[in-house]
């Protein structure tokens, strides 16, 4: 497969799963927004840049994409992309859009990650971010 890694580092943000979608949430689009609610919470994943201070946040995260748009039918992807990070000992939190998946690292993983990922046969290109953020 082939993935670009984004320069922005994001924010996974926890807020009461009856709590409104805030409005800073709102007014982000590069390069990943997901808002996602359980009936345990509203989880926010975004630049960071976007996030207010008080809000819990867990910061410091870079996000790889996986070119797409990709077939529903396919299978195995985000699999196989998750085993070899698994297997080099890199924790992910992984998402998945309409076009493609998704996997987000620690900023400090990142050439833990790249590595791994282009051991498995993976190809890593570097994303240019419409709104750069690369200061942790």
């Amino acid at each position: 497969m082939e993935l670009d890694l984004h320069v922005t580092l994001l924010a996974v943000c926890r807020l009461a799963p009856e709590d409104a979608v805030p409005e800073w949430a709102d007014r982000v689009f590069q390069p990943l927004v997901s808002i996602t609610r359980t009936a345990d919470e509203l989880s926010l994943v975004l630049p960071r840049s976007a996030v207010p201070s008080d809000v819990q946040t867990e910061i410091g995260w870079r996000a790889f994409s996986v070119r797409g748009p990709l077939p529903f039918h396919l299978t195995g992807i985000l699999a196989s992309l998750a085993a070899a990070l698994a297997e080099a000992g890199v924790p992910i939190l992984a998402l998945s859009t309409h076009d493609t998946d998704w996997l987000l690292v620690g900023h400090d993983r990142v050439g833990d990650a790249c590595a791994a990922l282009e051991n498995a046969g993976h190809q890593v290109h570097e994303a240019v971010d419409t709104a750069d953020e690369t200061s942790a």
